[in-house]
């Protein structure tokens, strides 16, 4: 934890202190090898926890071409380019100025990786000036996820029940509200969990078991508390295998819900509204026309459908079409800090870190999260500063410092 301290969250200070103490013959407690943070994180895993964060939909062709597309750009450095400091990473997104380009992505059932779970994410986090996005698939509750989150920013991410739950939608609304979540993150490609044949062969759904791992926010919330004990005339905590089946059954319906739809999350939330898996132009021209704020630019990683196309790809397009119209943030790939630099430049304006933090978690809990934000920070500026690239402004990191290798 020293390491991290006395760094004071500076991801360049970190890197000197890291040196310093090599010095003294004192090494790091993590590597700085973001490719080798999986392959640790998978010796402490078990098979389920294991399967789910590594697993994908199908074959795991969309993650595999996810990875492939940052390879298809290559960053062109400028020369004799004076500066007077280190490139500025600041960032500005739902009008909201931020200290850095990058957010936590939502990722649910986050104790199976660590006792902590979402509690050491959120501290992490909100140490780091990372905005910070509560799954609705989480393991702890809302409520005590925002306390571990303290003065941080952040974004309540929505598993969107059907219509005929429109009540229980409404809580969990007023509940993120009422607790400092200042953007709805609107997932759209999760209305049913995917193919996904590595948590089939363990026969692993976290959501399906007799406790509150992917189901806190369920269990804790008062009107599906009040519905349930209604319908079967016991507690939750008296039959947690029935309900946990039912807050599964609400938060992926199996289906769809429609555009015209949207106006009920916009007459119960009060800010900004994202939505999440956007991966076409028609879709994000649709979501420009319904008056969204942001759209995230996503596949899920590769987690819910196969034979799909890179986000990155996707990204590229969209930006084209649609840039000045609607705030875009990108998904889906992200595993070192030029991915980040290139994924900026091609038009997002804020990028989200997903399962390289959840290595993070498992290796060292809030500590670990902490070491891979702030490693991945550094290996941004660094990127940019020996690019010659001044600042993450569209004015200096543009597709002017792009080569596509075809």
């Amino acid at each position: 934890m020293e390491f991290l301290d006395k760094s004071m969250g500076d991801p360049i200070q970190y890197m000197s202190n890291v040196y310093g103490y090599g010095l003294k013959n004192e090494r790091p407690p993590f590597t700085f090898k973001s490719d080798d943070w999986e392959d640790l994180a998978k010796e402490r895993m078990c098979a389920n926890s294991l399967g789910y964060i590594c697993g994908n939909a199908g074959t795991g062709e969309t993650s595999r071409n996810n990875r492939s597309a940052f390879q298809k750009w290559s960053i062109t450095p400028n020369r004799l380019v004076k500066t007077e400091g280190y490139p500025s990473i600041k960032s500005k997104v739902l009008g909201q100025d931020f200290a850095t380009p990058i957010a936590v992505a939502p990722i649910g059932v986050q104790r199976i990786f660590h006792n902590d779970g979402e509690i050491a994410v959120a501290k992490a986090a909100a140490c780091e000036k990372v905005p910070y996005i509560y799954s609705t698939a989480a393991a702890t509750s809302i409520e005590d996820a925002a306390t571990a989150n303290g003065d941080g920013t952040r974004w309540y991410q929505l598993y969107w029940p059907s219509n005929e739950h429109n009540e229980i939608t409404k809580s969990l609304l007023k509940r993120a509200q009422e607790n400092g979540f200042s953007a709805l993150v609107v997932t759209l490609d999760t209305y049913k969990l995917g193919w996904r044949p590595s948590d089939l062969d363990n026969g692993y759904n976290p959501f399906l078991h007799a406790d509150t791992i992917g189901n806190a926010l369920g269990f804790t919330d008062p009107v599906f508390r009040k519905k349930f004990e209604a319908k079967h005339g016991k507690t939750i905590e008296e039959n947690m295998e029935v309900a946990a089946r039912e807050w599964t059954s609400v938060i992926f319906p199996e289906f769809s819900h429609s555009w015209e739809d949207l106006q009920f999350l916009r007459e119960n939330w009060n800010g900004p509204i994202i939505l999440k898996g956007i991966q076409s132009v028609p879709d994000a021209k649709k979501a420009v026309k319904a008056g969204i704020d942001g759209i995230i630019v996503s596949n899920h990683g590769g987690r819910q459908q196969d034979g799909g196309t890179s986000s990155l790809d996707c990204l590229v397009k969209i930006q084209k079409a649609i840039s000045s119209d609607i705030e875009i943030l990108f998904d889906s790939g992200i595993r070192c800090g030029s991915d980040i630099a290139k994924a900026l430049a091609l038009g997002a304006k804020m990028v989200l870190i997903g399962r390289p933090y959840i290595y993070g978690l498992v290796l060292g809990g809030q500590v670990g999260v902490s070491h891979v934000l702030r490693s991945l920070l550094g290996d941004l500026i660094m990127n940019l500063h020996l690019a010659g690239i001044p600042s993450i402004g569209k004015e200096e990191l543009n597709t002017d410092c792009l080569q596509y290798e075809s």
